[in-house]
């Protein structure tokens, strides 16, 4: 047993990393494993569809996902990123967006009624690359599995014995209310603030992420109240990204202007 608890103990130092903005923490899944498990997922939303095909659209979203890569990629050059990214847009009329481990990143086209200009959409778009960057399904991941993440490590528990659901969580998908995560407040927030930078170093104007969130709320309706939820309250996302434009105005400044039109 003591063998087992130094060699769990040794697990969790080395699992010990900092996120691109200094905040440290623990994320004890191999890189490799999540990659594959964003695969999947994926494969899986892609076989269930639909998929949208309007020329127009798909063009728009991935001229945009495109340029917050690159951006990311001189932004935080010390962070881990997939060489490549997949980009879908879904025909889903629902405002959504997501970002997976291994580089895959789903637009549902309703996310264009709400977005309404290039820098609009580089704001969620932008979001999401930073739950990738931050590495924040693997710290979720972490945290539901506890001491599974660790077993797994070291061989003592199959990759099959990993839940689906609490897999699909970890990665940041369909988290509703009921099953918030320690945490997930600080990854919302980490990932608004890496998003804001992202999309100023990709040339967009960073003042639209605010007004992105504005029209979030307005199309969103009754939200639950901020204490009971995985995502901050709008008003409270929407104060944390004016508190922080100066600096993204900044980075913009230097930035070629985005050609996404």
């Amino acid at each position: 047993m003591r063998i087992w608890l130094g060699i769990l103990l040794g697990v969790l130092l080395t699992g010990c990393d900092q996120t691109p903005t200094g905040r440290q923490q623990l994320a004890l899944v191999p890189d490799t494993l999540m990659s594959q498990m964003g695969a999947d997922a994926f494969e899986q939303m892609r076989q269930q569809g639909p998929i949208a095909t309007g020329a127009t659209i798909n063009r728009r979203v991935e001229c945009v996902a495109e340029a917050l890569v690159a951006a990311a990629r001189r932004r935080y050059p010390e962070a881990e990123m997939p060489d490549d990214w997949q980009v879908v847009v879904f025909d889903r009329s629902s405002p959504n967006a997501f970002a997976l481990p291994g580089g895959r990143i789903g637009v549902h086209a309703g996310l264009l009624r709400v977005a309404e200009s290039p820098s609009q959409l580089a704001a969620v778009i932008g979001h999401e690359i930073g739950h990738v960057l931050a590495d924040h399904g693997n710290e979720r991941m972490t945290q539901q599995l506890g001491i599974k993440a660790a077993l797994l490590l070291v061989g003592l528990l199959g990759e099959g014995e990993l839940a689906q659901e609490p897999l699909q969580r970890a990665l940041g998908i369909g988290a509703r209310l009921g099953i918030a995560l320690p945490f997930s407040r600080t990854h919302e927030e980490e990932a608004d603030l890496m998003g804001l930078m992202i999309m100023a170093e990709a040339g967009f104007d960073p003042a639209q992420s605010v007004a992105l969130w504005r029209n979030m709320a307005a199309a969103g309706g009754d939200q639950p109240p901020e204490f009971l939820s995985t995502h901050p309250a709008h008003e409270s996302r929407i104060e944390l990204l004016q508190k922080h434009l100066p600096e993204a105005g900044d980075i913009r400044e230097t930035a070629a202007p985005s050609a996404c039109a």
